[in-house]
């Protein structure tokens, strides 16, 4: 079984330069509702999911080295959608809004497509 790459992964790199690139280039010069709003929620899945599966792994509460489940992904979009979008709003100065559960959902599809392909193309060596 090919292991998953974790924090180093292709598209977690490329999401997180996607996100800083957003947050500190295209936001201060660009009007647009989605850039300012759900283009970094998008990126929620494939950015912090590798991260948190390897800390999961290296604390024991993993047991496998393979790529991202369709489990643990939907398990994370619902429990990020629910810590920031229902809690968050309680305890924080911020607002829950529905676009952004759907957009780290989105995300999450594209990042679990993306990371279904990889490893089938592993195996197809």
């Amino acid at each position: 079984m090919k292991r998953f790459g974790y924090w180093h992964d292709p598209l977690c790199l490329l999401c997180c330069g996607l996100y800083a690139l957003n947050r500190w280039v295209v936001k201060p010069h660009v009007n647009s509702p989605f850039m300012h709003g759900q283009f970094n929620d998008c990126l929620l899945i494939p950015c912090a999911l590798p991260l948190v599966l390897w800390m999961q792994r290296r604390l024991g509460l993993r047991d496998h080295d393979g790529f991202p489940t369709a489990g643990e992904n939907l398990f994370h979009v619902v429990v990020w959608s629910i810590l920031f979008e229902a809690i968050g709003p309680h305890i924080m100065r911020v607002t829950g809004d529905v676009r952004d559960v759907v957009a780290y959902a989105a995300g999450g599809l594209v990042a679990w497509w993306w990371w279904r392909s990889r490893e089938q193309a592993v195996h197809e060596l």
